[in-house]
């Protein structure tokens, strides 16, 4: 077996290892659960009340579900994930219909049934939802690596030897380029390189540099002379987010998939939305009515049965298949009506599997935030592509890999990553438009060798007080503040380190008395710690009215602030410091902040570390290096 194919067995290997500890985790959290505590953990809604039924595009019925009362217990349903629509009615005879959650909003939820017809029970209550285990991504990431690997003779082949570094990526000599005004010269370097490349083109785009900005820009040039371009990323955010981008350049944009947040902005570049404001749409929506109706009559029940009742019952599934077939063919026509005429399409990496792309090849496919996306759902897109764009920082939030065999086995190295290693020729963005220069300089030379500068606009810029250094790291060790787990989620959080930092946001808020408070983010690497501090802002009536935001930094990917608190957490006397090993993730949280980042921890737990020791050094030298003491009270 050659090389590059065991490298997509070991792959594949890997990928196996991770559905099973997936589905290993959800048996333990919800298959293996009654009802009644199925409701408590927020893996089941029940009971329910009907509120809307109907039919979507692709003959599938619907149903909008709400709770009877208002539920107890937070829950994990999202839009996009699998259910179950169940009755605990004993006399029905099909008591569960799957599909999937088309939106979630507080106490409301409508469904999209894998099936055309409704359930007969729905007027009858005692009906609930289930969160099901989503297999799909796992099918279609599978599904796309055996087609890499069985690829031959095709554009596919060619591209997977590319990426392989088996073949070097060839570019368009005769391209001529006119750089863009409202770019900077790195960015046009990459705009360029990616109008050029035949194959693949990667750009580097470090926290603050305008990766999305010069995505934008390169796919509004290639829209001039390319039909239809495949913009794709791993989240729904950041694909909300390039469809927001890539519509305000006055692209016409269609969005695939389900979104769980969708705003204005983004609804109106929906495909159902262009589907239902089609004047067309409602002659094919009487008709998938007229056709349930005719499969609702063919099946009740009677009991005799003689030859005419057989050859209506006939004549009535007839009807309701030609019914269907023509809702069907309108609809088809349609939908490739809308993605025929749209420049863009957007969608997940798993969303670029839709049936909807089947046969659709684009000349350029982009895979934005390629850094967070683990390889096999990758080569999804990839599948479609004649050249592909990869933009991401390898430095940022990795994939999230939850089995370690599977990370041993290298499913947490992405395909960006490996680009990074075999194509030489990569365009960094070497200027951010975010931080100041001090802010910058640790993670500058960790991860960037030195390579970024700030922009002339943002190098320099400070909160507008005295006590306004950009960097300030302040020190809580010898002050006795052990870090506690919670029993529960085994998160750990530290009550008196969250003292010492209120002490600081005290005087900062106090500070701004005269003038508008700047905009304030508090980030922790522990859930816990998270809500740790939500709560007691939220009980601080000084603080309380404040618009701060409180998040891990999974969940300030992506954001900034004008000032960022990181409370670390870990202090103990065995100089243990768990995942803060993540050094990729403290780059994240570090580089959130444009005037200001104040990170307190314990240097006596966390300075064994190397990389907090050059963290703690480096404030010493270009910041502020404070003890917890200086801000003790009494």
């Amino acid at each position: 077996m050659s090389q590059p194919m065991e490298e997509f067995e070991q792959l594949l290997h890997a990928l196996e290892l991770e559905k099973q500890e997936d589905f290993e985790i959800f048996r333990q959290l919800v298959l293996s659960l009654p009802l009644q505590e199925r409701k408590k953990q927020g893996y089941t809604w029940y009971p329910l009340l009907i509120i809307k039924q109907g039919y979507t595009y692709g003959e599938h019925a619907y149903v909008t579900v709400a709770h009877q009362e208002p539920p107890e217990y937070a829950h994990h349903f999202r839009a996009g994930q699998p259910v179950r629509l169940f009755t605990e009615q004993p006399t029905a005879r099909l008591r569960e219909f799957k599909g999937v959650a088309h939106f979630v909003d507080k106490n409301k939820m409508k469904i999209i049934l894998n099936s055309q017809d409704l359930p007969d029970w729905l007027g009858l209550g005692l009906i609930g939802v289930d969160l099901l285990f989503d297999e799909t991504t796992y099918i279609e990431m599978e599904k796309a690596v055996r087609k890499v690997m069985a690829a031959k003779g095709n554009r596919l082949a060619e591209l997977r030897d590319v990426l392989l570094g088996k073949l070097p990526p060839s570019f368009d000599a005769s391209n001529h380029f006119t750089p863009i005004a409202a770019l900077n010269p790195s960015q046009n370097r990459a705009v360029q390189n990616i109008l050029a490349s035949r194959d693949v083109a990667v750009v580097h785009g470090p926290p603050g540099t305008g990766k999305t900005t010069t995505l934008v820009q390169a796919v509004a040039h290639l829209s001039a002379f390319e039909n239809s371009i495949l913009v794709t990323a791993p989240s729904n955010t950041a694909v909300d987010l390039l469809t927001e981008r890539l519509a305000a350049e006055g692209l016409t944009v269609t969005r695939l998939g389900h979104l769980s947040r969708i705003d204005e902005g983004i609804l109106a570049h929906t495909l159902e939305m262009k589907l239902a404001h089609h004047p067309d749409s409602k002659n094919i929506k009487k008709i998938k009515i007229q056709a349930a109706e005719a499969r609702k009559n063919a099946q009740r029940y009677k009991r005799k049965f003689d030859q005419e009742d057989r050859a209506e019952r006939r004549n009535l599934y007839k009807e309701a298949g030609e019914l269907s077939a023509w809702a069907r063919q309108l609809e088809d026509r349609l939908l490739d009506e809308i993605l025929d005429t749209s420049q863009v399409i957007t969608a997940t990496l798993v969303g670029a599997a839709n049936d909807l792309l089947h046969k659709r090849h684009f000349p350029t496919v982009f895979i934005d935030e390629a850094a967070q996306a683990l390889e096999p759902a990758t080569w999804i897109p990839l599948l479609k592509a004649s050249k592909v764009v990869f933009a991401g920082d390898p430095f940022q939030l990795p994939p999230t890999v939850k089995s370690i065999k599977a990370e041993r086995q290298g499913l947490n190295q992405t395909l960006l990553e490996k680009c990074l290693i075999r194509i030489r020729d990569v365009n960094l963005l070497d200027t951010q438009y975010r931080m100041n220069e001090v802010i910058m300089g640790f993670s500058n030379a960790r991860f960037y060798d030195d390579a970024l500068k700030a922009d002339e606009t943002v190098g320099q810029h400070r909160l507008p007080i005295n006590n306004n250094h950009p960097l300030i790291f302040i020190d809580t060790a010898g002050c006795g503040f052990e870090e506690k787990i919670q029993p529960k989620y085994q998160s750990r959080y530290n009550p008196e380190e969250f003292l010492i930092l209120r002490e600081h946001l005290y005087q900062l808020t106090d500070a701004f008395q005269e003038q508008e408070l700047p905009s304030i983010g508090i980030i922790s690497p522990y859930r816990e710690q998270v809500m740790h501090i939500k709560e007691m802002l939220e009980e601080d009536s000084q603080l309380s009215g404040l618009d701060i935001s409180v998040q891990t930094i999974d969940g300030f990917q992506g954001q900034e602030r004008d000032v960022i608190y990181i409370s670390l957490v870990r202090s103990n006397n065995k100089s243990e410091i768990g995942f803060l090993k993540d050094y990729r993730r403290m780059n994240v949280a570090m580089t959130r902040a444009r005037k200001q980042l104040i990170v307190v921890g314990d240097s006596a737990t966390i300075g064994a570390d190397s990389f907090y020791s050059d963290l703690i050094a480096y404030c010493e030298k270009r910041g502020q290096y404070q003890t917890a003491w200086e801000y003790m009270r009494g």
